[in-house]
């Protein structure tokens, strides 16, 4: 049995076609490129990355690459291209990608795109889309992250529930549970019920209220919508049940989220949305957690899922582009995803432990792993886990491309940390953040090149 990806499956021989087409096409051109490629925001930290750089320097030798790990910089990064010494490469978030492209930090793609056939179609739309501005495209996806809810089995036995009562569509019922799962309150607090993960999945929560926190067309901040405004008024109120937002984080920050005494393992939260990677930590670290994962839901009780991710792009200013755009086709490319996700499986079969897969970009190489790569490992609540995750990816949203994307986002998560910290209601702080967000977009939209 493989595991099903909700649609159809590119049959083997594409894969091997493309494996030979590309190597087909590493012409004398190709194989001369040289020189350093200077890497910012991306690390080495697991098999993941390393087997997709190591595909990338078995190509082409000749190319010294170079990392500069750890999160991305803004400072450091925009001040490195208006000095004239960028990095040749650099992997951002890609709801703020579209902000560094209209301030001229980025280089456009189209000849990377053109000259080195990349075929943006295999890439996830939704992801394309979040790198496109004004009809042109000035990043590559790279990971493809969706939310499910991770709960706590244990928590439900102990309050005598089961998974059907973990309900996100019935709002109610959410706050019923985070009431029936949260144990002791403020310094006495030991388990967090239902974590409502703010400021960072305010979209989500808007989204499942049936508003959104910009227009599609990326022009119009919509921060301050009733909807919205009603959202965060929910979520936040969650926090009442443990003693308020001081005490819950307070908690939360004593936890060891990537350990095996993890905050499942440790009995300390019931259920709360979370990105598909955390899932893989789970089972590596703790595959015996009393753990299930379940779609999150709307409120008229469609599956929802929140995208994000990142992007590869190249700064204006890179002194060695070409290297660049080959280095970004390669590592994205089918190819290194799966060559990646068989080392992943190699290492959890080695170790024993569930392979759970890698979450990409790439939607041909999601087919091969999630068709050949990734099998069901008997382990029922993992194997789950996978499909459900699966069978969000198509209909996730994202925040749509905009001039202002750092800014426009700085503007809600803000708005959100002044309500967590007491400051303001959740109208006051939406308003503010309307008038923030808009003038951003505005002096953006009017800045764009004609």
């Amino acid at each position: 049995m493989l595991f099903k990806t909700h649609r159809h499956f590119w049959p083997a021989v594409i894969v091997i076609v493309l494996a030979l087409a590309l190597m087909a096409g590493v012409s004398s051109a190709q194989e001369d490129i040289s020189g350093s490629l200077t890497v910012l925001g991306f690390g080495l930290g697991d098999e993941i990355a390393t087997e997709r750089v190591d595909y990338f320097k078995e190509q082409y030798p000749n190319v010294d690459v170079q990392f500069t790990e750890g999160a991305l910089d803004e400072q450091q990064f925009l001040t490195s291209v208006a000095s004239g010494n960028p990095p040749d490469l650099v992997n951002m978030g890609r709801d703020v990608l579209s902000t560094y492209a209209v301030r001229g930090a980025l280089m456009p793609l189209t000849d990377c795109i053109a000259n080195h056939e990349i075929d943006m179609s295999q890439y996830r739309p939704v992801a394309v889309d979040q790198v496109t501005v004004n009809d042109t495209v000035y990043g590559i996806p790279e990971f493809f992250n969706n939310i499910m809810v991770f709960v706590n089995t244990k928590a439900l036995e102990d309050a005598g529930l089961t998974l059907d009562d973990m309900d996100t569509s019935d709002w109610d019922k959410i706050a019923e549970l985070n009431d029936a799962l949260t144990v002791g309150s403020g310094n006495e607090l030991t388990r967090i019920g239902f974590d409502p993960k703010l400021p960072e999945f305010l979209p989500l929560w808007a989204k499942a209220n049936g508003a959104s926190l910009l227009s599609d067309d990326g022009r119009t901040a919509q921060l301050n919508d009733p909807k919205v405004v009603e959202a965060l008024e929910f979520a936040v109120s969650l926090l009442e049940t443990p003693g308020g937002y001081a005490p819950f984080k307070a908690f939360r920050d004593t936890w060891d989220f990537f350990g095996g005494e993890n905050q499942i393992v440790a009995d300390q939260i019931g259920a709360w949305p979370m990105e598909q990677w955390y899932m893989n930590v789970l089972a590596d670290v703790s595959p015996d957690a009393p753990v299930a994962f379940k779609a999150f839901q709307d409120r008229e009780g469609n599956p929802l899922s929140y995208a994000t991710g990142s992007a590869w792009a190249i700064p204006k200013g890179a002194a060695n582009p070409e290297a660049a755009c080959i280095f970004m086709k390669t590592v994205t490319s089918p190819e290194a995803w799966i060559r990646a996700a068989e080392k992943r499986a190699e290492l959890r079969a080695e170790k024993g432990t569930i392979n759970t897969g890698v979450y990409t970009g790439n939607i041909v190489a999601d087919e091969t792993i999630f068709g050949d790569i990734v099998q069901p490992s008997g382990d029922e609540k993992f194997d789950n886990g996978v499909q459900v995750i699966l069978s969000l990816q198509e209909n996730a949203f994202a925040i749509p491309a905009n001039p202002a994307g750092a800014e426009f986002r700085q503007a809600w998560v803000d708005a959100v940390n002044r309500v967590l910290n007491g400051e303001q209601t959740p109208q006051e702080a939406l308003d503010q953040a309307q008038q923030e967000a808009q003038a951003a977009l505005d002096e953006a939209w009017a800045n764009q090149p004609q």
